[in-house]
């Protein structure tokens, strides 16, 4: 390379790899939001979109008929050579490789749209221009293929080529809304089709393909360090560039026999994106004195970390000290800097006394400076002084939050390389028990950054390790936990839950005045007594899992929970979040392990099916041939469906390598567990029988709260009927998608009591009762009673 008469070797490999961008990603979310704003625009608001279109045309619409035909045929002819223009800039260009994904995204458009319900159908047009011209053209450009075409290879192609190019470009294709306001008032929903459909196919494309390299600026950073007094006469790559920066060493002319005066690295224009939308993310999520100012550019950040490094180096701490900053072309910056000095501490920890790493840190806190990243790659010694590097998360005139956080970063790091003990205890000389035991309520996985964790081995171990430490050497009873958050998992999971019960409460309520109005004709006497069942089943759940769990939980409090339980249950799809919550009570309220815990509640399920089936099919057979599951039984196509579905999956799980190894290793050893476990419960009567009572009792429970809710409005069925319809309905509507299978369990329901003869009139309002009692006012019951056990610290 020559720049300004001198001849600069350069080696390695600068060309940057295809990189899936910040900005890609948002491309394609903006174009799927465009894509439902079309459509729905098409189906729900179109008459309201024409009358406006109509007003605009009247207003802008002051061509005669020949200047708009005039308008038409030049706009028409601009538009079928723009796909070729865009062909012949990529040529000109060179960009040999974008060939092949302008193809394919110009193809992938006009085929989505292309499939109908006869295939795929062809272009019609005519090229008769005998008469008027326009009209050949009309068929292009109103073609929506055609707008997609070209809205697919515009996206594909535009990061390649020149931005004025681009802009030129998508104005061009943009024209023909207001051409369309101008000529016929009218803008086509199709042609917007099109180009919702083109933007979204090429938005795809460029993220699969990536955006291509970027040239760098070597001949902008050689003049930018010359300017600072280093003429370089060599650069080498020491990092090639990717998710962080190009990293480039150079020797100066004036360095002698120093083959390395100085690292540079080169950001380009689109690294930041990442971290801007990180900082967002940091501020919606963290408290404001968890976040340092919002940093958007990408110019300022480099500046901030420069000027950090200079501010280190005055305190004499800095491993580097900073030769230049400067912004090149096409966006790109420049940060160049001395070698990094000493060997990072995870090098040379045996031979580093780790108290010369806190008195670093201390001195630096002293000068109001916070480090923000504190792993040991970020650390070295030199001379026996240990040394900080980075500094890209460093604030000067740091709050006392800030110097909180460097205090537990390094309490982790530390720990990890030595030992928590004496990490504590030179801690603890350096800068005080009370600061230290203030800095510890920041060892939590969400007070310590992902980077930390990350960097350490068995993380959570190295955190509940230095946590207990402190505790132990400066006595204290307990360590409260810092809140950093403006808002936690559990408040998240309880927002979910409540989105999820307005949710499957929904359907409920449109059927709320036809059971209004059939209440007036109900025996309250049955629905209490169904409602003292209902109550019944929680007992009889709590008894199967106390048993389940070696009757190690206090029995009361797990009935108590089974009613929070319910409410998890409810709110989630397939009652996962019952079996969740049920699993941590064990863990929390009754201190069994995670281990022990799960396989209490899956020996418990395991059993509560057994005796569902084998209650199943004893009443079937008592009810005997006036049993009519036609009405509710999917057919025979239905059933071979699923077993043909349920025999993919198991050939999917045996024949994809990763799969067959989570069945090997962690599916295998549960259910050995479990069926250990339904061996060990065999050997003692007196726990198998509670189990198989409470899961009995569970079951025919709810069958008896049914048959009361029958016989609140009339009755018309037997015991048994109401047994058999409760097992089988709630069994298949169990597939539901819905939470708590709102809807199909009223479906099941309603159709099993039609199968045995109960009439509409009863058995809809009884069914009703019945998921009243059943149902929703153990959910709205088991809300409090969640947050209940949540203050106390049982889930």
């Amino acid at each position: 390379m020559r720049v300004d008469g001198r001849d600069i070797s350069v080696s390695g490999n600068l060309l940057q790899p295809l990189t899936r961008r910040t900005n890609d990603i948002l491309r394609l979310a903006a174009s799927v939001v465009f894509f439902a704003i079309v459509i729905a625009g098409s189906l729900i608001t179109r008459p309201q979109w024409l009358a406006l279109e109509r007003s605009i045309s009247e207003i802008v619409g002051v061509l005669t008929p020949t200047q708009s035909d005039l308008v038409y045929l030049v706009y028409g002819i601009a538009i079928l050579a723009l796909p070729f223009a865009i062909l012949i800039g990529l040529v000109a260009g060179r960009q040999w490789k974008l060939l092949g994904a302008y193809a394919a995204a110009g193809l992938i458009a006009v085929l989505s749209l292309s499939i109908g319900g006869n295939g795929i159908s062809a272009p019609r047009w005519h090229f008769d221009l005998t008469d008027r011209p326009q009209t050949a053209l009309a068929q292009i450009l109103d073609d929506p293929r055609w707008i997609a075409m070209l809205a697919a290879v515009l996206t594909v192609s535009g990061p390649w080529l020149p931005a004025r190019w681009r802009h030129w470009w998508w104005t061009l294709l943009l024209a023909f809304v207001p051409i369309h306001l101008f000529v016929s008032a009218i803008v086509p929903a199709r042609s917007l089709l099109g180009l919702a459909v083109g933007w979204f196919v090429g938005a795809l494309v460029v993220l699969v393909v990536g955006t291509p390299a970027l040239e760098v600026p070597l001949e902008g950073t050689v003049r930018a360090l010359a300017k600072r007094g280093c003429v370089v006469s060599r650069l080498q790559v020491v990092q090639p560039a990717g998710p962080g920066p190009l990293v480039l060493s150079a020797a100066c002319e004036d360095s002698g026999a120093d083959p390395e005066s100085a690292l540079i690295e080169l950001y380009g224009p689109h690294q930041r994106s990442g971290g801007a939308l990180l900082q967002v993310w940091r501020k919606l999520r963290l408290r404001a004195r968890e976040t340092a100012p919002l940093v958007a550019s990408m110019r300022r950040a480099v500046e901030h970390r420069a000027l950090l490094a200079i501010a280190v180096s005055d305190v004499g701490l800095a491993n580097t000290s900073t030769i230049a900053v400067a912004s090149l072309d096409r966006g790109w910056m420049l940060y160049a800097h001395k070698p990094v000095r000493g060997i990072p501490l995870d090098q040379c920890a045996k031979t580093t006394p780790v108290d010369r790493a806190w008195k670093s840190l201390r001195e630096l806190n002293d000068h109001q400076i916070s480090h923000g990243d504190l792993r040991a790659r970020e650390i070295t010694v030199d001379g026996g002084t240990v040394l900080f590097g980075g500094f890209g998360n460093a604030e000067y005139g740091a709050t006392e939050t800030q110097l909180q956080s460097d205090i537990a970063q390094l309490l982790v790091t530390t720990s990890a390389l030595y030992d928590a003990k004496s990490a504590v205890a030179a801690a603890i000389d350096a800068f005080g028990e009370d600061t230290v035991l203030s800095a510890s309520r920041r060892l939590t996985k969400s007070a310590v950054p992902k980077n930390i964790r990350r960097s350490v081995t068995g993380s959570g171990a190295v955190i509940s390790g230095a946590r207990a430490e402190v505790k132990r050497q400066t006595g204290a009873d307990q360590i409260k936990t810092e809140t950093i958050t403006r808002f936690t998992r559990r408040q998240v999971i309880q927002l979910v839950l409540l989105v999820a019960l307005v949710y499957v409460a929904y359907p409920f309520i449109s059927t709320v005045p036809t059971f209004v109005s059939q209440v007036s004709k109900a025996n309250w006497w049955w629905a209490l007594l169904g409602l003292a069942v209902s109550a019944l089943t929680y007992v009889g759940a709590a008894a199967a899992l106390w048993a389940s769990a070696d009757e190690s939980v206090v029995f009361w409090k797990l009935s108590i929970a089974q009613v929070a339980n319910t409410f998890a249950a409810t709110t989630t799809p397939a009652g996962v979040g019952g079996l969740a919550l049920s699993t941590r009570y064990l863990q929390k309220g009754g201190g069994l392990s995670p281990v022990r815990a799960t396989t209490a509640v899956a020996l418990q399920q395991v059993v509560q099916v057994i005796m569902h089936l084998v209650l199943l099919i004893l009443f079937s057979t008592v009810a005997g041939a006036s049993m009519d599951l036609s009405h509710y039984v999917p057919s025979a196509t239905v059933l071979y469906l699923i077993a043909g579905v349920a025999l993919g999956i198991v050939g999917t799980f045996l024949l994809v390598p990763r799969l067959r190894r989570w069945l090997a290793t962690d599916l295998r050893p549960r259910l050995k567990e479990v069926i250990g476990d339904l061996a060990e419960v065999a050997r003692e009567p007196k726990r198998l029988g509670l189990i198989v009572l409470g899961c009995a009792g569970t079951t025919l429970g709810a069958a008896l709260a049914l048959w009361t809710s029958v016989e609140a409005f009339g009755g018309g069925a037997t015991f048994v009927t109401c047994t058999v319809v409760t097992m089988v309905g709630g069994t298949l509507a169990s597939a539901a998608p819905t939470p708590g299978g709102v809807g199909a369990v009223e479906a099941a329901l309603i159709g099993g009591l039609a199968a045995f003869g109960v009439p509409a009139a009863t058995g809809v309002p009884s069914v009703l009762l019945y998921r009243v009692l059943t149902c929703w006012l153990p959910v709205f019951v088991g809300w409090p009673v969640m947050r209940w056990l949540t203050e106390n610290e049982m889930i």
